[in-house]
């Protein structure tokens, strides 16, 4: 079985330590490493090349922003999921710009939670029920329209806000793999956004799905 690779950024080892015992008893799920700081986590993700990097907002050294920032550069693989208990605008939308693919609130049930994981593994997004309504309302600008997508881009996109991957998505249009690949990059472009996650929101909040 693939396990998935965790990496736990948070400042306080109570909840690095609870986050672990519930995690490494999911049998596809692994804790690689901890760090304590935003320093640490981007020097952690670039060692230890996790799958998932489960980050704290409010942490020393520039705090999980900063890191998120750091880590995306360090290691472009590693997805950033924020975990945090901070659900105001001016946290959410910088993470998600600096490259978060999701964003959960420390309320939320640990099953949720590893399953969430899974997902933004597979190439989905997360964001929790609270934010999820004001990040729709702010991820895409006024400006920006549906009409510069073409009828093909309007599928795809449709089916990747309904958390399909790509390989699911090729199966659904018979298309290949590859070229839902290049139809999501033409997408992310044109919609001036910088990942799946935002481009979903763009189709929930023009009514596409």
């Amino acid at each position: 079985m693939e396990r998935l690779t965790v990496l736990l950024a948070d400042d306080h080892p109570v909840v690095r330590q609870g986050l672990k015992t519930f995690l490494d008893l999911q049998p596809d799920i692994a804790v690689v490493g901890e760090a304590a700081t935003g320093a640490e986590a981007v020097a952690r993700a670039r060692e230890l090349r996790p799958d998932v990097v489960l980050l704290d907002l409010v942490m020393p050294d520039g705090g999980g922003i900063e890191a998120a920032r750091g880590i995306r550069e360090a290691c472009p693989a590693a997805k950033v999921v924020v975990l945090t208990s901070y659900a105001d605008d001016e946290n959410v939308m910088p993470a998600l710009e600096a490259g978060a693919a999701g964003y959960v609130l420390k309320d939320v049930e640990p099953q949720e939670l590893a399953d969430g994981l899974r997902r933004v593994h597979r190439g989905e997004g997360l964001l929790h029920p609270a934010i999820a309504p004001r990040v729709m309302r702010e991820a895409v600008e006024p400006h920006r329209d549906r009409d510069v997508l073409t009828a093909r881009e309007l599928e795809v996109l449709r089916l990747l806000a309904r958390g399909l991957a790509n390989k699911r998505i090729a199966l659904e249009l018979r298309i290949s793999e590859r070229t839902v690949k290049t139809h999501v990059s033409s997408i992310l472009a044109k919609l001036g956004v910088t990942d799946r996650t935002q481009a979903a929101l763009y189709a929930v909040r023009e009514h596409l799905v």
